[in-house]
């Protein structure tokens, strides 16, 4: 997905009002208009399908002025506009070159803009139309041609060229997106006048000193200087210069030893190609995938069903079923390992055969790995509650198995969940430490340098889904809290690492409080271990349908994250949504896959291929996608 994409730069100023950043366009400056051929290679017809995105706040708007958000400027004659968005009289007007070279201007009236507030257009071209939408909004249509050349054209954002007529307000965000129409990507929104597509994160929160709800601008002067080149040193001297290469499409900036990436037009997925579409005994809660040597790659599918569980081997056409296992409402597998001895254990969420029997204690089960039968058979049961997952994990050389307790009965969500240790001489895992727990969905461990860590995901306390998850550290043969975060029903907790820099994304499901009704679209966010603090902070919001599951992974150089959405409060077929990491801008939408009542994701690979695979918790199959790179 090709963007134009705002930053700050020299002679601007970001700008806090309503508790939200922007960037005001005070000075011209060179790096604001660029050949229209850096973004669309080889293309001398802008594309016939395209979208743009703008979260703008107007603010001391003369009526009497014209200003442009961005335009395109044609190469022979500089006055004469290809394609523009304007205001002009409280009104907004998308201008183009219609027939005969002659510039039409379509007025949208009563988009309601020049009150002071921010707000979020998308500007969508299609079908030879052109439909405007605000805050999510319903839309309005105009006509548009389909035959627009921009041969030799030049982009300004925030004026029409030469920077006349020079944008006065505030702008968030300002993305082209080619070839789709981007409305279904942010819209609906938890809050449309601000829905993200794709806003740098140095926009995206304010700083700890300014007060939500107060109207004091808080500004900060950027002095970045551009050059353009395809080679550039980075120094101590340099530090703050920005670098414009035009062969990569990148922008960086140089922190006073390397290169830091601000924005980069990246090598991406090709596409996502459907590889197999697996029949399952019943809807699956989750899957497993790993490998067995001597066997290969395997995937253990947790069932809805009381005929139990199955485990799956993998071959060139997919995978084909193996074992099958008894389970009684499986909603989790976990595969580990100690020494040469494999081991998968699941959580049961009903007591055993007869599902009209509600226990309130439920056992789950550990299965080894037979080398002999080549079959997992039974080795240890464990009495849980309702179980939603288990992690294993190993510090000094000890293994450690903790399980997400979710209730105890249909109402008790406020219980211990329980970290267990193994036991050499009883060959056995044992209680180590318990831990309390507010409806836990799951566990995610994981090690920062010497220091090891554990968070669990909260999802409701009995009241609300707006509860603390919490991440504890291990200290001295213990978990201790280490810090909270406020979560709403979170449902999965996924750490990964970007060089060096640490992250933790949570999938939040809905907002509940109460006899209140659900709130299913909602921000799931990531957040960015500081390690001068000794602390996460929020690093990116990104706005979820109910979301259970994140799945992080590398393809080469590039970094994915995929979401898996399962209701939107009317359907459960949703698009889950595969991100890419951007550098400065986080992570932005790529792929959109078509799923139903998605409920986990895995990435695995084999004899060089990479594949995505999805449960559904609401029909009995799986997909299997191939992923394809160029």
């Amino acid at each position: 997905m090709l963007m134009i994409s705002l930053i700050p730069y020299s002679g601007g100023h970001m700008k806090q009002e309503e508790g939200v950043r922007g960037v005001h366009l005070s000075s011209p400056h060179a790096s604001m208009s660029f050949p229209s051929s850096q973004l669309l290679v080889d293309c001398d017809l802008f594309p016939k399908e395209f979208s743009i995105v703008v979260t703008l706040k107007v603010t001391g708007f003369s009526p009497k002025r014209n200003e442009y958000i961005f335009s395109l400027m044609g190469e022979e004659e500089r006055e004469q506009i290809l394609l523009g968005l304007r205001f002009s009289k409280r009104r907004l007007h998308f201008l183009f070159r219609g027939h005969e070279g002659v510039v039409e201007r379509w007025r949208f009236r009563g988009a309601g803009l020049a009150d002071n507030h921010w707000h979020t257009l998308v500007l969508g071209v299609g079908s030879q139309r052109v439909r405007l939408t605000v805050d999510c909004g319903k839309a309005q249509e105009m006509p548009f041609p389909s035959d627009l050349n921009i041969r030799g054209s030049k982009f300004n954002v925030g004026s029409r060229g030469r920077w006349k007529e020079l944008y006065s307000g505030l702008l968030r965000q300002l993305v082209l997106v080619p070839g789709v129409d981007a409305t279904h990507q942010i819209c609906p929104s938890s809050n449309p006048q601000l829905a993200v597509l794709s806003v740098p994160p140095l926009l995206l929160h304010p700083p700890a000193t300014g007060r939500e709800g107060h109207d004091r601008v808080t500004s900060y002067e950027l002095n970045e200087r551009v050059s353009l080149g395809l080679e550039r040193s980075c120094s101590e001297q340099l530090q703050g210069q920005m670098w414009f290469n035009p062969l990569r499409r990148g922008l960086y900036l140089c922190d006073g030893a390397e290169w830091v990436t601000v924005l980069e037009d990246h090598k991406r997925l090709d596409y996502v190609l459907e590889h197999q579409v697996l029949t399952t005994s019943s809807e699956t809660h989750d899957v497993e995938v790993f490998h067995i040597a001597g066997m290969g790659l395997m995937a253990a599918m947790a069932h809805r069903s009381a005929s139990g569980s199955a485990v799956y081997l993998w071959s060139k056409t997919g995978f084909r079923l193996y074992q099958n296992i008894s389970t009684y409402g499986a909603l989790a597998w976990r595969h580990f390992s100690m020494g040469k001895k494999i081991f998968l254990v699941v959580s049961n969420s009903v007591g055993g055969p007869d599902k009209r029997k509600r226990s309130e204690t439920d056992t789950s089960v550990i299965y080894k790995w037979s080398k002999r039968r080549k079959r997992f058979v039974r080795f240890q049961t464990l009495q849980t509650h309702c179980a939603r997952d288990w992690e294993a994990f190993n510090i000094d050389q000890q293994t450690y198995l903790a399980v997400a307790n979710h209730r105890q009965g249909d109402n008790n969500h406020t219980i211990d969940s329980v970290i267990y240790k193994w036991n050499k001489p009883t060959k056995s895992f044992e209680v180590h430490q318990m831990l309390p727990t507010s409806g836990a969905y799951d566990w995610e461990f994981f090690t920062v340098g010497p220091y090891h860590f554990l968070v669990v995901a909260n999802a409701f306390d009995g009241v609300t889904t707006s509860v603390d998850s919490v991440i504890y550290v291990w200290v001295s043969g213990s978990f201790q809290v280490f810090q909270a975060i406020k979560t709403f029903c979170a449902t999965d907790w996924e750490m990964f690492q970007i060089g060096n820099r640490v992250f933790l994304v949570v999938a939040n499901g809905h907002r509940l409080n109460g006899n209140g009704p659900s709130q299913y679209a909602i921000n799931s966010t990531i957040y960015e271990l500081d390690m001068n603090g000794q602390v996460f902070v929020r690093f990116q919001d990104i706005v979820t349908y109910s979301a259970v599951d994140w799945e992080f992974f590398s393809l080469g150089e590039e970094y994915f994250m995929i979401v898996a959405n399962s209701f939107n409060g009317e359907s459960y077929s949703l698009n889950s949504i595969l991100y890419r990491w951007q550098g400065y801008e986080g992570f932005v939408p790529v792929h959109w896959l078509p799923t139903i009542g998605c409920s986990d994701w895995e990435f695995f690979s084999s004899e060089g291929e990479s594949y995505l695979i999805y449960s559904s918790a609401k029909a009995p199959l799986s997909k299997v996608f191939k992923l394809k790179t160029h």
